[in-house]
C-alpha cells in the first residue's frame, strides 16, 4: 500500500503573503509609505501641542500667576512706605492751627493707605494660592503690620494731647514713632519686599524657560514639518510612477495643507515668542522697577519730614535721603549738594543709572521717550525742593523749612507722582496688551492641531485607498 503525502500548501497557494515579504509587493508598499505619514502628521501634532502649552504656561505664569502678585506686592511697599510718611507728616504739624488742615489731609491718607496695604496683601495672600511660604510670610506681615498701627495710633493720640507747634515733637512722641518707623523700615517692608523678590524670580525663570522652549519648539515644528511634507511628495511621486497618475488630489490637498499648518504654527509661535518677550521686558520688568521708584521716591520724601521731625537722626535720615535718591537716579555724588548739581548737570541726557538709567537706556515704546521726561523733570524739582527744605533748616529757619515741606502752595512731588504713575501705567498697558494678545492667538488652538491632524490623516488614507482597491 503506498501513502502519498501532500506537501504543504505555499503562502502563495494559501493566497497570504507573510508579513516580512508583504512589503515587497506593491499593496504593501503602499500601505508601508501611508503609514509612515501618518506617523509623521502625528509628530508633527506633538511637537507643536508641546510647543504651544509651553507658550501658554509662560503667558498663564507671566500674566495671570506670579506677575499679578508683584504687581500686588508693589502696590503693598508704596501703601506701607506712605503710610509712614503721612504718620511722620502728621506728627511734624502737631497742633499747629495754620496746618491744621494739611495735618488732617495726612490722616486721611494715612487711613487710605492703610486700607490698601491691607487690600493689596489679601490680594497677594490670595494669589498665592496655597504656597506655603506666601501664606506665612502674608500672615507675618499682617501681624507686623498690626503692631505698627498700635504703635502708630499711640503716637498720634500722645501727640494730639501735647498739642506742640509745628516741629519736633515731645520726646515720648518722638520715641513711639521711632519705634514704629523703625518696625516698618525693618520688618514690615523687607518682608513686603521679599515677596516681590520671589516672585520676581520666579516670572524670569518661568520667562526665560519657557520663551527658549518656545523657539526652540518652533524649530522642531519645521524640521518635523518639512518632514511630512517630505513624505507626502515621495508617496505622490512613487504612486505617479507606479500608476502614471499625474496628480492625486487627495495627497496634493493633504501636501497643501500640511505647509499651511506649519507655515501659520510657526508664525503663531514667533508671536507668542515675542509677546512674551513685550510682556516680560517692555511691560512686567519697568513696572516692578518703576514701582519700586515710586515706593523708594516716597520713602525719601518722608525723610524728608523725620529729618524735621527727629534732629536727634537728622545726619542719618540726610544720609539715607541721599542713598534712596541714587537708587532711584544714579550720578557720581558724595553728599547731597553735589547730587543736586549732578542732577541738575544729567537731565535730558541718559548718562545715569539707577532705575530712571535703565528707563532712559530702554525706550521701546510709543510716549514713552516724552513720560519719562516729564518724571526726570518733574524729580529735578523735588531735589531742589530738598535743597531748599535742608538749607532754611540748617539756617535755622526751622518753621519755614516746615512751611516749605508742608505748606500751600505749588505740589511739586505730587506733580512727579502723577508722571511717574503715567509712565509706569505706559508700561503696564503694554503688558496688559501683550497678555491678552497671547491668551487670544493660542484661543481654540487645543481643537485646531488635533483636527488638523485627522483631516490630514484622513486625506492621506484617500489618496491611497483607489490604488490598494485595485488589488483586490
Amino acid at each position: 500500500m503506498t501513502i502519498t503525502t501532500t506537501p504543504p500548501s505555499s503562502p502563495a497557494r494559501r493566497g497570504r503573503v507573510p508579513g516580512r515579504l508583504r512589503i515587497r509587493t506593491m499593496p504593501g508598499r503602499i500601505r508601508a509609505l501611508a503609514a509612515l505619514a501618518a506617523v509623521a502628521v502625528l509628530v508633527v501634532l506633538l511637537v507643536t501641542t508641546l510647543t504651544v502649552r509651553d507658550a501658554r504656561d509662560g503667558l498663564r505664569v507671566i500674566g495671570h500667576d506670579a506677575g499679578p502678585q508683584v504687581v500686588a506686592t508693589g502696590d503693598l511697599y508704596f501703601a506701607l512706605s506712605d503710610m509712614d510718611a503721612q504718620l511722620a507728616d502728621a506728627l511734624l504739624i502737631g497742633g499747629d492751627a495754620g496746618l491744621a488742615s494739611r495735618r488732617a489731609a495726612a490722616l486721611r491718607l494715612y487711613e487710605q493707605r492703610r486700607s490698601e496695604a491691607n487690600g493689596a496683601l489679601l490680594q497677594g495672600s490670595r494669589l498665592a494660592g496655597s504656597d506655603p511660604t506666601g501664606q506665612r510670610t502674608a500672615q507675618a506681615m499682617l501681624d507686623a503690620l498690626g503692631r505698627y498701627e498700635r504703635l502708630a495710633g499711640q503716637a498720634l493720640l500722645t501727640d494730639q494731647q501735647s498739642n506742640h507747634a509745628a516741629g519736633p515733637p515731645p520726646a515720648a512722641v518722638t520715641a513711639l514713632y521711632r519705634q514704629a518707623t523703625d518696625l516698618m523700615k525693618l520688618d514690615v517692608l523687607p518682608k513686603a519686599y521679599n515677596l516681590t523678590l520671589d516672585n520676581g524670580t520666579k516670572v524670569r525663570r518661568t520667562y526665560e524657560a519657557k520663551r527658549s522652549a518656545v523657539l526652540q519648539g518652533r524649530v522642531w515644528v519645521i524640521l518635523t514639518g518639512l518632514l511630512l511634507l517630505v513624505v507626502l511628495v515621495g508617496v505622490q511621486f512613487y504612486l505617479a510612477r507606479r500608476f502614471r497618475r499625474l496628480v492625486n488630489p487627495f495627497l496634493a490637498l493633504a501636501t497643501a495643507g500640511t505647509l499651511v499648518l506649519v507655515v501659520v504654527s510657526v508664525a503663531l509661535l514667533s508671536s507668542e515668542a515675542g509677546r512674551l518677550r513685550t510682556a516680560k521686558e517692555d511691560g512686567f520688568d519697568s513696572v516692578l522697577a518703576l514701582s519700586r521708584a515710586r515706593a523708594i521716591s516716597n520713602s525719601a520724601h518722608a525723610d524728608e519730614s523725620r529729618y524735621l521731625l527727629d534732629p536727634g537722626r537728622a545726619d542719618t535720615y540726610e544720609q539715607v535721603y541721599l542713598d534712596k535718591s541714587q537708587t532711584i537716579m544714579y550720578v557720581p555724588a558724595g553728599n547731597l549738594d553735589a547730587y543736586y548739581t549732578q542732577v541738575d548737570q544729567k537731565i535730558g541726557g541718559t548718562d545715569f543709572l539707577g532705575f530712571y538709567g535703565t528707563e532712559a537706556h530702554h525706550i521701546t515704546l510709543p510716549g514713552q521717550q516724552e513720560a519719562l521726561h516729564k518724571v526726570l523733570t518733574g524729580y529735578q524739582k523735588v531735589q531742589a525742593n530738598d535743597r531748599t527744605i535742608r538749607r532754611l533748616a540748617t539756617a535755622g529757619g526751622g518753621r519755614a523749612a516746615i512751611s516749605a515741606k508742608l505748606g500751600a502752595g505749588t505740589d511739586d512731588f505730587g506733580d512727579y507722582d502723577k508722571a511717574l504713575v503715567s509712565l509706569t501705567d505706559l508700561h503696564g498697558g503694554a503688558f496688559d496688551k501683550a497678555i491678552s494678545a497671547g491668551d487670544h492667538g493660542l484661543r481654540g488652538w487645543n481643537l485646531i492641531l488635533p483636527g488638523a491632524a485627522v483631516v490630514l490623516i484622513i486625506l492621506i488614507l484617500a489618496g491611497v485607498r483607489p490604488r490598494l482597491s485595485e488589488y483586490r
